[in-house]
C-alpha cells in the first residue's frame, strides 16, 4: 500500500462484502507465481512497477479497461498452489488492516487454464482462507472469511456455479453473484440459476447498477431476486435533486425500504468513471437518505486501497466520522450471507466494543 492510513482507522474493525479474489493479490505473489508457471505475459518486472501499472491501467475511467488488468492475476491463478496462496495472503491481508468478517469473490470457471475442475478450484481457494484464517488468528487478528461463486455475465456457466454454491454452503461458500459487463449481458440471462438458488434458499446478490443505470438494478431486483446489489451506484439516478428535498422514484423508494443492501465501493468507482471523486461519489447522499449502504474495497490491487483507506478518504473527503463508519460497518455485518446469531455475535461482541473503544478524534 502506497497510502498512510491513520493508525486509529486501521485499529477499527470492518466488515467487507465486496472484494475479487484476483482483484487483491500482492505484486510480489503475482510476479513470483508468474515465474513458477512460466506465464510470461506480465508488463513489467519489479514489484513497485507492477503495482503502478495495475493502479494506472485502471485508472482510465472505463470498466472495459479496468477489466483487462485482470488477464495478468487470473494468468498466474491457475493452479491449486497458486490458488491457496493467493486465498491465504488475502485473509491474513483483510485481517491486517482490521477486517473482521469478509466475504471474498472469484469465478472458479476463470481458473481452468491448466487442467483444474471446477471441484478443485473452490476446494483449493477455501483450503487457502482457512490457512490464512488460521495465521491471522495466531498473529492476534481474527477473521472470518467466506466465499462467493461469482459466474460470468457473458458465459454459460451460471447453473453450474449456482449449484456448486449450493454444494458448497457448508464449507464456507456464502453464496453466488453474476459479475463482468453490464452492458449487453443483463442478468435475466441467468434466471434459470437464481430460481435454481431461491428453490434451495441460497443467497445471491448481483452487481448491477455501476457501468449501466436502472434497469439493470431493477432486473438484479425484480426478476432474479437479488438480496443484496453489487455497487448499485445508478440508484442516485431515480433521485430528483431539483427541490428542496431529495425525492425519490418507485425503485429508489422500493432499495430503501427493503433495505436492500448496496455493495458500494467508492475507490473502484471513481477508477471506472462511475463517479467523480470520493468526495461527490452518492455513497454519502445514500447514507444521509439512510439507504442500507456498506462500504468496500472490490479490488484492492487495481485500486491500491484497503478498507481502512476507503474509510480515511470518507473522514477526509466526505466529512464522515466515526459514528457514520460504526453505521456502515453494522450495515454489513447486518447483509452478510451468514445465519442471524453469527451476525449477531460479530455485533454485538466485536464490532461494537471495537468501535466504543475508538478515540473519536480521528484526527491523529
Amino acid at each position: 500500500m502506497s497510502h498512510e492510513v491513520r493508525p486509529k482507522i486501521k485499529a477499527l474493525p470492518k466488515v467487507l462484502l465486496h472484494d475479487h479474489l484476483d482483484g487483491g493479490v500482492r505484486p510480489a505473489t503475482v510476479l513470483e507465481l508468474a515465474k513458477e508457471v512460466g506465464y510470461d505475459e506480465l508488463p513489467v518486472d519489479d514489484v513497485q512497477g507492477l503495482a503502478d501499472w495495475f493502479r494506472d491501467s485502471a485508472d482510465s475511467g472505463s470498466l472495459v479497461r479496468y477489466l483487462e488488468t485482470f488477464a495478468q492475476t487470473v494468468g498466474v491463478m491457475q493452479t491449486r498452489d497458486a490458488l491457496f496462496r493467493v486465498a491465504s495472503e488475502c485473509a491474513q491481508d483483510l485481517a491486517e488492516d482490521g477486517v473482521v468478517y469478509a466475504e471474498v469473490r472469484y469465478a472458479p470457471e476463470q481458473h481452468l487454464e491448466q487442467g483444474l475442475t471446477l471441484e478443485q478450484v473452490i476446494e483449493a481457494v477455501n483450503a487457502g482462507f482457512r490457512d490464512g484464517e488460521a495465521r491471522a488468528a495466531s498473529a492476534g487478528r481474527p477473521i472470518r472469511v467466506r466465499a462467493l461463486l461469482t459466474a460470468m455475465r457473458h458465459a454459460a456457466k451460471s447453473r453450474d456455479i449456482a449449484e456448486l454454491a449450493v454444494r458448497y454452503r457448508d464449507q464456507e461458500v456464502a453464496g453466488f453473484d453474476i459479475a463482468g459487463a453490464e452492458a449487453g449481458y443483463p442478468p435475466t440471462r441467468h434466471l434459470d440459476a437464481f430460481e435454481y438458488l431461491r428453490r434451495e434458499n441460497a443467497h445471491f446478490t448481483i452487481h448491477a447498477g455501476e457501468a449501466f443505470g436502472l434497469p439493470s438494478i431493477w432486473e438484479a431486483i425484480q426478476w432474479c431476486g437479488a438480496e443484496r446489489l453489487g455497487h448499485g451506484v445508478r440508484i442516485v439516478d431515480d433521485i430528483d435533486l431539483s427541490g428542496d428535498e431529495p425525492t425519490l422514484g418507485r425503485l429508489a423508494a422500493f432499495v430503501r425500504d427493503r433495505r436492500i443492501p448496496l455493495e458500494m465501493c467508492p475507490s473502484s468507482n471513481v477508477q471506472t468513471g462511475a463517479a467523480e471523486s470520493v468526495a461527490a461519489h452518492p455513497i454519502t447522499m445514500l447514507k444521509e437518505l439512510r439507504f442500507r449502504v456498506t462500504l468496500n474495497t472490490d479490488n484492492r490491487l487495481m485500486s491500491d486501497t484497503s478498507m481502512s483507506w476507503e474509510m480515511q478518504q470518507l473522514v477526509d473527503e466526505a466529512g464522515w466520522n466515526v459514528d457514520d463508519l460504526r453505521w456502515v460497518t453494522v450495515n454489513a455485518m447486518k447483509s452478510a450471507f451468514l445465519p442471524f446469531e453469527q451476525r449477531l455475535t460479530l455485533i454485538e461482541d466485536v464490532i461494537k466494543p471495537g468501535y466504543d473503544a475508538a478515540a473519536r478524534n480521528l484526527g491523529s
